[in-house]
């Protein structure tokens, strides 16, 4: 059993806004489908850290949640800042039973148990706090960061985030101050891509390992994380 990880497939089956404009995805679709089932095997399972789709409600969604959960193994999922689709747990686990996506979990306040690793996480938040609107949602992404983590049952803890919680040239300080209260060692996160790759924190900062895992960063391969 293994457990890969990667973040930004932007999926729009049934919206009309596909990625293939954009340099590099051309045909990312078939590419990520192709890449995935050649090297996931259906007892791994694979985390998809945000912007899973460009849906915007269920209905538009069923697609997308069709092409993931016909993928080859166990999905974990996380919020993206273009999820618009996402809704309360209990609504997304509904949808989730009622159309029999059942190698799709979702990450939510709670986080999973993997071959002894817990996987946790939330989408995060922009660094740049400018209102007491982004304050209010960046203070709700402590909690939730922090309620995923205290919900842990393994010692081993990979935290997955959507938002950089760090890049080369700014913090997101109390996520930092969270991962480095849980001393956290691995960190995953999604959000840049094109040239905003350049501000990624890869490496070790602070005793955490970051690492940026956006599809067109992976070549649209998931990533072999354990």
């Amino acid at each position: 059993m293994s457990i890969f990880a990667i973040a930004d497939t932007h999926l729009s089956f049934t919206t009309d806004k596909p990625m293939d404009s954009f340099p590099g995805w051309k045909d990312y679709v078939k590419r990520i489908e192709y890449n995935w089932n050649n090297i996931v095997k259906d007892s791994d399972t694979v985390v998809i850290a945000g912007d899973i789709s460009w849906a915007m409600n269920f209905d538009e969604l069923k697609s997308d949640f069709e092409f993931i959960n016909n993928l080859s193994g166990n999905k974990i999922i996380v919020k993206g800042n273009h999820d618009y689709w996402w809704n309360t747990l209990t609504k997304m686990n509904a949808f989730i039973e009622e159309n029999g996506f059942d190698r799709i979990k979702l990450l939510m306040n709670n986080s999973f148990e993997v071959d002894g690793v817990s996987v946790c996480g939330s989408r995060g938040w922009a660094i740049d706090v400018e209102d007491s609107h982004d304050e209010k949602v960046l203070n709700r992404e402590v909690g939730r960061i922090k309620m995923s983590l205290d919900s842990a049952k393994c010692e081993d803890k990979i935290l997955f985030l959507h938002y950089p919680p760090i890049t080369t040239n700014a913090a997101c300080e109390p996520i930092m101050q969270v991962i480095k209260d849980y001393s956290i060692k691995k960190c995953y996160y999604g959000h840049l891509h094109g040239a905003a790759t350049r501000f990624a924190v890869e490496g070790e900062c602070d005793g955490c390992d970051f690492e940026l895992i956006s599809c067109d960063r992976l070549s649209f391969i998931p990533k072999l994380i354990k």
